[in-house]
């Protein structure tokens, strides 16, 4: 058989791969051995040929977003976003297959890779066969990955139909393989892209919502309110106080800031309380220590829940403007509540006296402050019932 090399065109390789013939195509990754998806037998000369085993299963080569529902289903709204982002790119996403996509190329399991290769002469090869390909790279199983078609002719000069030689791939490693097929989805391959780039991604097209207000104005009830509605629910304070017994890294920033708060070998909560809301400068230097260590979690959290198809969280800071967790958020409100009321509230939940709880409340952003730097404002002054409805207008009016 004689390998036909097409140089910079698609020549005659879609009538090829029509009638079940191999082609290599150039990709942004590295050069992939096609054939026909939805051709059996077209996918048996591509194992042979590699020498690829049979128990692994093969990705197809789409032209578009579109022909997604064509081959898969069960698809999440991740796979738009993802697509959107990266898609032509180096994202090989994972789905339930539809029925008709052929047993050897699911290697008889029940899902499908589908990936959009970014160069053009393979998505015009694409559109002008009007095929899937089935194209793992153009190698031998376990073999040299091919940047370029001498590389592919190297290996597979008389065996395969065609190369479509479209110069050297711009990246060079293969692509990234996410599952999206169940929850939570994972990672089954780090290729061009990494985990923190595809769960970033996901993050960003997340509502997300900042509630703030000094201590005790009640955002307890609104942010049960949102988990109710399937938001996942950050209590910023709750992730600090874990971070104290987790965080070996922001203990030894504490201990060397305010070595009176550990006096007793120990830390000592409280103590660093006394001194920090005695101290203009000491709460100051507190706020961006633990803002740092906070802020990071935070967004642990944000990706582990976007990775689980969360579409919602909120996120509970007194600090949230200040610390810049703010910059995460779609929408800010604070929700506020005289200072007898909040005094009285935090006395009764924390167990703390009178003269510590003015302290704290002393201690934060006046009103005026949540005002000016919030998108929205609620009022706790009254029933709950009125607090709760007039909170969930406020954010569902977005």
């Amino acid at each position: 058989m004689e390998t036909l090399v097409f140089n910079h065109s698609t020549g005659n390789a879609a009538a090829i791969l029509q009638n079940g013939g191999l082609v290599s195509v150039p990709t942004e990754t590295v050069y992939g051995l096609a054939g026909n998806g939805l051709d059996e037998k077209a996918v048996e000369k591509i194992y042979a040929v590699k020498g690829r085993p049979a128990v692994k299963p093969l990705s197809l080569m789409v032209s578009s977003t579109e022909e997604i529902g064509r081959y898969a289903c069960e698809i999440p709204d991740a796979a738009e976003t993802l697509a959107k982002k990266y898609w032509p790119g180096p994202l090989t996403m994972v789905f339930r297959a539809r029925p008709e996509i052929p047993e050897i190329v699911r290697a008889g399991g029940s899902t499908i890779g589908l990936r959009c290769p970014d160069h053009p002469l393979t998505l015009q090869l694409l559109r002008e066969a009007g095929i899937p390909f089935a194209a793992p790279s153009a190698n031998l199983s376990g073999g040299k990955s091919p940047k370029t078609a001498e590389d592919v002719l190297a290996v597979f000069q008389g065996q395969i139909d065609a190369v479509v030689d479209g110069g050297p791939c711009t990246i060079g490693t293969e692509s990234t393989i996410l599952d999206l097929s169940a929850v939570p989805y994972h990672v089954l391959r780090i290729g061009a892209l990494s985990a923190e780039e595809i769960e970033d991604t996901l993050v960003h097209a997340m509502t997300i919502i900042g509630i703030t207000g000094s201590t005790g104005s009640g955002k307890s009830s609104a942010l049960e309110a949102l988990r109710d509605r399937g938001a996942l629910v950050i209590d910023c304070d709750a992730v600090y106080h874990e971070l104290l017994t987790t965080s070996e890294e922001m203990m030894r920033q504490l201990l060397s800031r305010f070595p009176d708060a550990f006096s007793s070998g120990a830390f000592d909560r409280k103590a660093l309380g006394r001194i920090v809301f005695a101290d203009a400068k000491a709460l100051q230097d507190l706020n961006h220590l633990s803002h740092r260590f906070v802020k990071q979690e935070v967004w642990r959290r944000l990706r582990q829940h976007a990775m689980s198809g969360g579409k919602t969280a909120a996120i509970d800071a007194i600090e949230l403007i200040s610390s810049g967790l703010d910059a995460f958020c779609d929408v800010t409100v604070a929700v506020l509540a005289p200072e007898e009321v909040r005094i009285n509230r935090i006395m009764k939940r924390d167990g703390i006296s009178e003269e510590y709880a003015r302290a704290r409340v002393k201690a934060q952003k006046t009103d005026d402050y949540f005002r000016k730097n919030c998108t929205f404002t609620v009022e706790n002054n009254g029933t709950e019932e009125e607090f709760l409805h007039n909170f969930i207008q406020t954010i569902w009016k977005e």
